[in-house]
């Protein structure tokens, strides 16, 4: 089983970009901990602030037999994202590690909920391993 996991803008930032709503760990060693729980999952990672990058490589994931994808900032603005999303035929979890809804009025809005396959929203670094449960469940 292989499940993709692609990290937008400023999530290269976390565990020193505001500790306050994100925590102080950084993803690379949460994504230790992940690898080392789920070792029968191959767990291919990729982050970019890059809005094509991202499109290029959710297309590129597509024989996944998932994909968590937190487009962070993009989420709200991007309907090239959305636009890849429906474009292949694989599960796609929208993730977010803080609670959208409680933050600000722009957040709330979302291009890729109406296209994925679900939506794991507020429960940290946590929020991942949700997502893989999730995947897993239904493979």
């Amino acid at each position: 089983m292989k499940i993709t996991i692609i990290n937008g803008p400023n999530l290269n930032l976390l565990g020193t970009r505001e500790t306050d709503i994100y925590g102080s760990q950084n993803f690379e060693s949460y994504l230790d901990s992940l690898k080392s729980l789920y070792n029968e999952v191959e767990i291919d990672y990729f982050q970019s602030n890059v809005e094509g990058e991202i499109i290029n490589f959710i297309q590129k994931s597509k024989d996944s037999n998932g994909i968590i994808l937190n487009a962070a900032a993009y989420t709200h603005t991007s309907v090239g994202i959305a636009d890849a999303v429906k474009s292949i035929d694989c599960k796609v979890i929208e993730v977010h590690i803080s609670n959208t809804f409680s933050r600000e009025e722009f957040r709330h809005n979302s291009y890729l909920s109406p296209v994925v396959d679900g939506i794991i929203i507020g429960f940290g670094l946590n929020s991942y391993r949700l997502a893989i449960d999730s995947i897993i469940k239904d493979e």
